[in-house]
């Protein structure tokens, strides 16, 4: 079984929905509006369900998981209408694609994520950085946590929005900066706060965890420790290649990497680090993430 844990793909009804906006995020064509980042022109292409479907099953994929993008913050708005959208258009896809659940994180709501993690298609709780960016916030968000490890479900932590940048900044800005600062804050709050209160809570951070486990000698340095390895914390590899997995898996192990590819904005990769890790990181590795089942 090949997995792909992390891709993005709108469905024609969260188009639509973004489209009838006039406030952040919006549509205008395929043209995406953020708060945070220059206007970003879509590929129409790469949101065809049809066509995506085609070529993962090209790709011999048996498993998409879908996530909503949390850069455009659907999880911090007052209206639940874009994460409904979502999670009902989602759950209409046709085989390989799966999706993460999303969840308000301005005012948690257990009961409501709760009620779509029962559904088969729903594989966990995606949750952007920025709502797990230190340890009181890992609190405030305990209750959507305590719903996925109820549901012995996993979580995909995300970058979410980007603070506004300087207008002349280059366009991989966003993705090199902010995405990957959340991501080390997200890891490190975790690493503090998160498994103290949730043992059993499976969770993968993305982009390797914006690399912060290779920090762990400066971690010391500093007064903290890396500690055992945490059998339960995983890292996608979107947008990483040989030599970053490489050095990561120097840390923490083959174990805890998994596959993701975040297309449309990258493409899935091989690392080329043999067949046994090949199997580890398409297979065996996301398929533990997904259902803790033995390996």
């Amino acid at each position: 079984m090949l997995i792909d844990c992390h891709q993005h793909l709108w469905p024609a009804r969260l188009v639509e929905a973004l489209r009838r906006r006039n406030t952040h995020p919006y549509l205008r064509e395929w043209t995406l509006y953020l708060p945070g980042e220059a206007p970003y022109e879509v590929d129409p292409h790469a949101h065809d369900v049809e066509k995506r479907r085609a070529l993962e099953i090209a790709e011999g994929k048996d498993l998409v998981i879908l996530s909503i993008s949390s850069p455009l913050g659907m999880e911090y708005l007052d209206s639940p209408e874009l994460l409904d959208v979502w999670h009902e258009s989602g759950l209409e896809l046709p085989d390989p694609f799966r999706i993460w659940a999303a969840a308000n994180v301005a005012a948690p709501d257990p009961s409501a994520l709760a009620k779509i993690l029962t559904e088969e298609r729903v594989v966990g709780v995606q949750l952007p950085a920025t709502a797990l960016c230190d340890p009181a916030a890992i609190e405030r968000i305990g209750p959507l946590l305590a719903e996925a490890e109820r549901a012995n479900k996993p979580v995909l932590v995300h970058p979410g929005p980007a603070p506004a940048c300087d207008p002349g900044a280059p366009s991989w800005w966003p993705a090199l900066v902010p995405y990957v600062s959340q991501m080390h804050s997200a890891w490190l709050a975790w690493h503090v706060a998160g498994r103290k209160r949730h043992p059993r809570l499976r969770i993968a951070f993305v982009a390797l965890a914006g690399l912060a486990p290779l920090h762990h000698e400066r971690l010391a340095a500093r007064g903290g420790a890396l500690g055992p390895l945490d059998p339960y914390v995983y890292y996608e590899t979107s947008s990483y290649g040989t030599r970053a997995i490489d050095a990561l898996t120097r840390v923490v192990g083959v174990d805890p990497i998994v596959h993701g590819s975040d297309r449309p904005y990258a493409e899935p990769a091989d690392p080329g680090l043999g067949d046994a890790f090949r199997h580890a990181l398409f297979t065996a590795n996301p398929r533990h993430l997904l259902t803790g089942e033995p390996r």
